[in-house]
C-alpha cells in the first residue's frame, strides 16, 4: 500500500539527513552540500522511519539555518583571516549547514491508508530528509481530499498547503463542535482577504449559516458589487451563487428595530430631549423613561413615526406629574416648559423624532426586523444563506456629535416634508446598539436550539473585533454592553454550535478572554514589534524559532509590483490536517484570484 509513496518520497529532492542532537519535538538536520544554496527557510520536508514495526512518515517546516566552521572559531584561524581575508583549505570547505525542523504532522501507514500518529521516538541519525511535493501530499492526504480547501503555498515553497474547515455539526464532513477563529494583521497584510476565502470555505457546506457583522462595511460592498478591493478581485457574490448559497446583503434600510429598551436608549442619548431643554444625561434617561412608560402597551414600534404619536409624546412630557418625575426642582421644569412652548413642533418631529423612529419602521417592502432576520437565518433547511449586515452605511448621514456619548441628530430641511426612509439617526452608540441586539439574538437562538437537542451550525465572523471588544475598558456604557454580550457569546455558544471569527488590526489592543477562548489563529504581518510582538508570543509560548520565522515576514507593500506581493501568514490550530501536532504552520496566501479558484474548484 504505501509503495506508491516510497516511490514519490524516493523522487523528491534530498536536502538533508537527521543528525545530532535532535528529539521528539524538533530535528537537528545536517544540509547536504548540494542543498546548501537553496532556499530551505520554511520549507515542508518528510522522512520516513520505523515505529512500533509500522512504516511512519513525519512531515514538518524548516524553521532554521545554521553555518558552522569550527576552524573560523578557532582564535588562531581568526587572526590569520584577518590578516588573508580566507583560507582556501579551511574557508568553505569545512562550513557545516545545520538546520532546524520542527513535526508538525506523521502519519502511520496501516489498516490500508495513512492514519494520524505521533513522534514517539527520534530516529537514527542519517536519516534522509527529503522536500515534500504536491505528490506526496496529495497520496498522503487521500483519503480526505474531498475536505481539502486551498488558501496558499507552504511559505516561500511551491507546494499546495492543505487545509480544511468543517462544519459545527456531525457527519464525515464536520467537527462536531464549533471553533472560534482570530485572524491579525497590520492594514494591509491580506487578512480581510483571508477571510472571505475562509468564509467561501464553509459556505460549500450548505448545511452551515454563515453571518457576517461588518461595521465597516468592506464585506458588503465586496457581495453587491461582485467584486473585491486592491488587486485582489474576489467575486464573493458569484461564486456563492455557484455553490448554490442565498446571499443577503442587510443594510440599516433595511433592518427594523424591534425593542422597547432599544428605542428608550436611543431616544435618552439623541439630543432629542436636549433641543427641549432637559440638559443633565441623567434627566434625559429619566425622560426616555417617562416616554417608554407613556408609549409601551399603546402603541406598536412600528407606529413611532406617526405624526399622531409624535403629538401624544408632546403633550405628555408637558404635563406636570411627567415633568416632576424628570425634575425636582420647580424652576427648572418651568424652564423645560417654556423652552417647549417656544419650540416649533413640527420642526422637532421632522428634525428630531423621525430620525430616530424611522429605525423601527417597515419603512421599505423588503425590510426585517431582527429577529426575523435570525430566524430565518437559524432555521433554514438545506441551502442555508449567507447574511452579511452592513452596519457603516448611515455612517456619513449623522451631524457631528454634540458630546462624546451623545448620538446626533440629522438636520433636515425644513421645507421638506416628507419623511425618506434613507434619513435616520446613525453613528457609533446606535452601531452599539444595534450590534447587542443581534448579539442577544444569538444568543437566545442559540439557548433555544440546544434545549431542543439541535446544534445551529453556523460562523458568525465580526470585522474590526478590536474596536467592539476592546481590551481597555471602553468609555460608552453601550459599547461596554456591547463587549460583556461578546465576551459571554464566545464562552458560552460554541457548545450550541455556533463559531465566531475575529478580524482584528492587534492582538494586544482585542480582550484577552477572547483570545483565551480561540482555537484556530492566523497571525499576517505586522505584529513583530512591542506590544503586539509580546502578546504573539505568549500565543505562540517556547517556540522560539517559529517567532523568528515569523520575523522574517516581508510587507506585502514593499513588493515592486502587485503581482509579486506576498501576504505571509502563521497559523496555529486544526487547520490543516499537516497541523494536528499543534505547531505553527506558515503558508503564502494566494495573490491571484485565478489561482485561487483553479485549486478549490470554484471557476
Amino acid at each position: 500500500m504505501y509503495q506508491h509513496l516510497d516511490q514519490l518520497v524516493d523522487q523528491a529532492e534530498r536536502i538533508g539527513v537527521i543528525g545530532s542532537p535532535s528529539s521528539t519535538s524538533e530535528l537537528a538536520l545536517d544540509i547536504l552540500a548540494g542543498a546548501i544554496h537553496k532556499k530551505l527557510i520554511g520549507e515542508l520536508a518528510i522522512f520516513r522511519y520505523m515505529q512500533d514495526g509500522i512504516p511512519h512518515y513525519a512531515l514538518g517546516q524548516i524553521t532554521e539555518i545554521k553555518l558552522r566552521n569550527v576552524w573560523h572559531e578557532d582564535p588562531t584561524m581568526r587572526s590569520l583571516i584577518r590578516q588573508r581575508g580566507r583560507i582556501d583549505t579551511v574557508s568553505e570547505r569545512q562550513d557545516t549547514h545545520l538546520g532546524e525542523m520542527t513535526i508538525s504532522a506523521v502519519f502511520a501507514a496501516k489498516s490500508g491508508t495513512y492514519r494520524p500518529d505521533m513522534l514517539g521516538t527520534v530516529p537514527p541519525t542519517g536519516t534522509p530528509i527529503y522536500l515534500v511535493t504536491d505528490a506526496i501530499l496529495h497520496e498522503l492526504l487521500s483519503l480526505f481530499k474531498q475536505q481539502l480547501f486551498y488558501l496558499g503555498h507552504v511559505y516561500g515553497s511551491t507546494p499546495l498547503l492543505p487545509c480544511w474547515f468543517k462544519h459545527f455539526d456531525s457527519g464525515p464532513d464536520g467537527a462536531g463542535e464549533a471553533y472560534h477563529l482570530g485572524i491579525f494583521g497590520k492594514t494591509g497584510s491580506g487578512k480581510s482577504v483571508l477571510a472571505k476565502m475562509i468564509l467561501l470555505a464553509y459556505a460549500r457546506h450548505r448545511e452551515m449559516g454563515l453571518l457576517v457583522i461588518d461595521p465597516q462595511g468592506e464585506f458588503a460592498k465586496d457581495m453587491r458589487h461582485n467584486t473585491g478591493t486592491g488587486s485582489f478581485r474576489l467575486p464573493m457574490q458569484a461564486i456563492l451563487q455557484k455553490l448554490g448559497r442565498n446571499v443577503q446583503v442587510i443594510s440599516i434600510q433595511n433592518l427594523v428595530l424591534d425593542r422597547w429598551d432599544i428605542f428608550e436608549q436611543i431616544l435618552g442619548n439623541s439630543g432629542f430631549f436636549q433641543r427641549l431643554g432637559i440638559k443633565a444625561s441623567q434627566n434625559q434617561k429619566q425622560a426616555a423613561e417617562v416616554v417608554r412608560e407613556h408609549l409601551e402597551g399603546k402603541k406598536k414600534l412600528t407606529d413611532l413615526h406617526l405624526r399622531e404619536t409624535f403629538n401624544s409624546v408632546w403633550e405628555t412630557l408637558q404635563k406636570e406629574q411627567n415633568l416632576t418625575r424628570i425634575y425636582g426642582t420647580k424652576d427648572k421644569r418651568e424652564q423645560v416648559l417654556t423652552q417647549m412652548r417656544n419650540l416649533n413642533p413640527d420642526t422637532i418631529y421632522q428634525q428630531a423624532w423621525l430620525p430616530i423612529t424611522q429605525l423601527f419602521n417597515q419603512r421599505r417592502s423588503d425590510a426585517q426586523t431582527v429577529d426575523h432576520l435570525l430566524e430565518n437565518l437559524f432555521t433554514g433547511q438545506g441551502q442555508r444563506a449567507v447574511v452579511v449586515i452592513d452596519l457603516s452605511e448611515e455612517r456619513s448621514i449623522a451631524s457631528k456629535p454634540t458630546s462624546k456619548n451623545q448620538l446626533t441628530l440629522l438636520e433636515v430641511d425644513e421645507a421638506d416634508n416628507t419623511a425618506s426612509p434613507s434619513r435616520l439617526v446613525w453613528n457609533d452608540t446606535i452601531q452599539a446598539l444595534v450590534m447587542r441586539r443581534l448579539l442577544e439574538g444569538i444568543r437566545h437562538a442559540a439557548e433555544h436550539s440546544y434545549r431542543q437537542n439541535r446544534s445551529l451550525n453556523t460562523l458568525v465572523l465580526i470585522d474590526e473585533a478590536h474596536r467592539i471588544a476592546p481590551r481597555e475598558e471602553p468609555s460608552n456604557e453601550e459599547q461596554q454592553a456591547v463587549r460583556t454580550f461578546l465576551i459571554d457569546a464566545v464562552r458560552t455558544t460554541r457548545k450550541y454550535g455556533v463559531g465566531w471569527m475575529f478580524i482584528s488590526q492587534t492582538l494586544s489592543s482585542l480582550h484577552r478572554e477572547i483570545i483565551e477562548q480561540l482555537r484556530i489563529f492566523f497571525f499576517g504581518f505586522g505584529l513583530s514589534m512591542g506590544t503586539e510582538f509580546r502578546a504573539l508570543s505568549e500565543l505562540v509560548g517556547g517556540r522560539g524559532n517559529a517567532l523568528d520565522l515569523y520575523q522574517l515576514f516581508r510587507d506585502p507593500h514593499s513588493a515592486i509590483d502587485s503581482d509579486s506581493r506576498e501576504y505571509s501568514f502563521m497559523t496555529i490550530g486544526p487547520v490543516s490536517p499537516l497541523s494536528f501536532a499543534g505547531t505553527p504552520l506558515f503558508l503564502n496566501v494566494f495573490n491571484n484570484v485565478t489561482d485561487f479558484l483553479k485549486q478549490n474548484n470554484l471557476q
